[in-house]
């Protein structure tokens, strides 16, 4: 599959949002998380952050070769991941609770609906629709548009009902710890396959009004950051949001990724680099900021302060760079060594 720069250098940013934003929400003090630099914080690891990731997913697969078995199966992997990762994340969490150090109960954190399980869920879905129906448009116009027609049934689930762990992945009104239910989630990845299809049949359109879409989706994201900034920090309304805050969502994406397209034009810095190899490798990045923000969360919840939230976003940063690095060597060396790949 053809790698294009401009979703690498956004999956990669949206990799640095992604951590000072769960940082902030889980080592932040209140007063800090109350404050107007936590609200931005919340809207900068919002808008840029899972809906990139979702976006990009589905362009990509737009373009992917991959059979519906194999696309099936990737589906399934990213679902077994993620109930591996909140295992992992949540680890010195289950220790405490097992201990009788902290109460409360286990199950939430094991089920809960992260965003390795919507990219599943998605993927599986978008591999049966392209399956029958390739890369015509009007059948993922039409998910998307059920996807918020549905939303309207989405009523607030009992959390004391086993059902809930089950409706958490599909539509969690509700139900806290489900974050990224397919709907209205699923809204995104379908975007990004949308997005290939219009790339591809109207590039050279696209290069004419490139300037126009800029200006206009910039005038919208400044016009209504208000709006944007509200809902993005209110974690509840913003993982179960609705068409407003989408269409607010699109016209941010589009003014971000053609500046983006702009600047990954331009000569290559040692950041771009290393943003972009970020984005390449996301999936593994993301399991590793998660296996160390999610076991310091037990220890430094809710506690830190400014100089230390700065110096634990260094740190994280590093280390999983670092660890990101070394598991992509071992993964490139055991697949020369065994599958002959290189």
């Amino acid at each position: 599959m053809e790698r294009n720069r401009t979703a690498d250098l956004l999956k990669g940013l949206a990799v640095i949002f992604m951590i000072q934003v769960h940082l902030v929400e889980l080592f932040a003090a209140p007063d800090i998380y109350g404050s107007w630099i936590g609200k931005i914080s919340l809207f900068i690891g919002g808008p840029p952050a899972a809906p990139v990731f979702m976006v990009v997913m589905g362009y990509y697969f737009a373009s992917s070769k991959r059979s519906i078995k194999s696309g099936i199966i990737r589906g399934l992997k990213l679902i077994l991941l993620g109930f591996i990762l909140n295992a992992g994340l949540n680890l010195h969490l289950f220790i405490m609770i097992a201990k009788g150090s902290i109460v409360t109960s286990p199950w939430p954190y094991l089920f809960g609906v992260d965003i390795l399980f919507l990219a599943g869920l998605s993927l599986i879905i978008l591999t049966i629709v392209k399956h029958y129906f390739n890369l015509k448009l009007w059948p993922y116009v039409i998910i998307m548009t059920l996807v918020f027609f549905i939303q309207f049934f989405d009523t607030a689930a009992d959390q004391t009902k086993f059902s809930a762990y089950f409706k958490a992945y599909f539509m969690g009104n509700g139900i806290w710890w489900s974050y990224f239910p397919l709907i209205p989630w699923l809204a995104y990845p379908v975007l990004g396959f949308i997005f290939n299809i219009l790339m591809h049949r109207f590039a050279d359109i696209y290069q004419k009004v490139r300037l126009h879409l800029l200006i206009i989706s910039g005038i919208i994201t400044f016009v209504f950051i208000g709006y944007g900034l509200d809902i993005a920090s209110v974690l509840p309304e913003y993982y179960h949001h609705g068409i407003l805050f989408f269409l607010y969502t699109c016209c941010f994406l589009i003014f971000l990724s053609i500046i983006i397209e702009i600047l990954s034009n331009t000569n290559e810095t040692w950041f771009s680099k290393w943003a972009e190899w970020l984005g390449i490798h996301v999936t593994a990045i993301y399991v590793i900021q998660w296996l160390l923000i999610g076991n310091l969360a037990t220890v430094f919840y809710k506690t830190r302060g400014y100089l230390e939230l700065v110096v634990w976003f260094i740190v994280v940063l590093l280390i999983t760079s670092v660890f990101g690095f070394l598991w992509v060597r071992i993964r490139m060396n055991f697949n020369a060594k065994y599958f002959n790949l290189m």
